[in-house]
């Protein structure tokens, strides 16, 4: 396809005001501008603004396309809710990257993948995979984890994409859930294009989910029980359009910091996770190709005693054979003459199992000499290689 971008951008927690707007479309007269979104694309040219700028200013969300192959996806929490600290766990330039601003942290999460497919569809991913926000702010470290697995497994299409002391790298802290991913979560996967089998692998050392606590009665004993203070100031934050972020941070407190699993297993090397990807990926192709072998051997049984029945019946009637083909090729049809001929093997097959091979040779020598004067017919008779020499004075 042509050249093509696309930008999106999402204000989850503020809306923007109509000075703020402004200021967007001041980058952009052609672009789709609400309260709560941007959105643009081009077909030529660049966009003016700056993406990361924008998130540390404006929005809470962003997501890139490019139609040579780059796929990006920017978050921006609240710094209470996600620590820097927690994130350069997972950090792997340029696939998983983060920084703060005085308030905020925003995470660029990318994946290249210059000789592949176009991905229709790709420029809505934005609505599914937003609710990813809202679990790493609840203490869900899955989408970090996937992010780095995503950005090693660029290994498997493109051999120099890292250096290959690479191999030897540790993965980070594996969150718990990998194998019952939300759908949020699993869109992100999907736009990082994390390979399914690389998944599975990172996904054997990964624990059940604990049971999350969000019983109602609970929360209210647990909100009761905050400091008259805390209880101000997150008030204040919601009067001040902040609602969303003063939820987030009231689960994130009630829930209690992100868990890690620490289930005693060593942490395996990058190496290790993509060859056990790729044995598993020649594992089912083995098995398709053993599949596929089965299939084909069970099709030629059939065909065979399909053809057994079909040789059988025309044995016990051969004269009414006979009489379709003369029908058949009176027709004048090709189609027919290739039915014909078709019936003129089986014939020859049955006077060889009956040792009347010099009565088949008698018969088909004189239909031959009738039709003469039928190029097509001729043609497919010596095509059928009926193992007679013609004999046409």
């Amino acid at each position: 396809m042509s050249e093509y971008q696309y930008y999106e951008f999402l204000a989850v927690d503020c809306p923007l005001d109509e000075r703020q707007q402004t200021e967007v479309r001041a980058l952009s007269t052609r672009a789709r501008i609400t309260a709560t979104s941007f959105t643009n694309e081009y077909h030529w040219g660049d966009f003016r603004g700056d993406p990361r700028a924008m998130m540390e200013r404006y929005y809470d969300a962003h997501l890139y396309l490019a139609s040579w192959g780059t796929h990006q996806v920017m978050l921006r929490l609240p710094r209470t809710l996600l620590d820097l600290k927690t994130v350069e766990q997972y950090r792997i330039d340029p696939h998983v990257a983060a920084w703060t601003t005085r308030e905020h942290l925003i995470l660029g999460l990318s994946s290249e993948d210059e000789g592949g497919d176009w991905v229709e569809g790709a420029e809505g991913s934005l609505s599914a995979i937003i609710g990813v926000r809202t679990e790493l702010a609840a203490g869900d470290l899955r989408p970090l984890y996937l992010a780095w697995l995503a950005g090693y497994g660029t290994w498997e299409r493109d051999e120099d994409a890292f250096d290959y002391d690479a191999e030897d790298e540790l993965e980070p802290p594996v969150p718990a859930g990998l194998s019952s991913l939300t759908a949020p979560q699993r869109a992100l996967a999907d736009f990082l294009r994390l390979d399914a089998d690389l998944l599975t692998v990172a996904a054997q050392t990964s624990p059940p989910l604990a049971k999350i606590k969000n019983d109602p009665h609970e929360l209210a004993g647990w909100i009761n029980d905050l400091p008259s203070r805390d209880k101000e100031r997150l008030l204040l934050q919601v009067t001040q359009g902040h609602g969303a972020q003063v939820q987030m941070e009231l689960l994130r407190r009630f829930r209690g910091e992100p868990g890690i699993s620490e289930n005693g297993r060593p942490r395996r090397a990058v190496a290790e996770l993509l060859d056990a990807a790729a044995d598993i990926r020649q594992e089912r192709q083995r098995q398709a190709e053993a599949a596929h072998v089965a299939e084909e051997a069970r099709r030629a049984r059939e065909r065979a005693l399909a053809r057994k029945k079909r040789l059988d019946t025309l044995a016990r009637d051969q004269e009414t054979a006979w009489a379709r083909v003369d029908a058949l090729i009176n027709t004048r049809r090709p189609n027919d003459y290739d039915i014909a001929v078709e019936i003129i093997k089986d014939l020859q097959v049955v006077t060889s199992r009956a040792d009347h091979a010099e009565e088949f040779v008698r018969r088909f020598t004189l239909l031959r000499r009738q039709h003469l004067r039928k190029p097509s017919l001729i043609a497919r008779f010596d095509r059928a290689d009926l193992g007679i020499a013609p004999t046409e004075q």
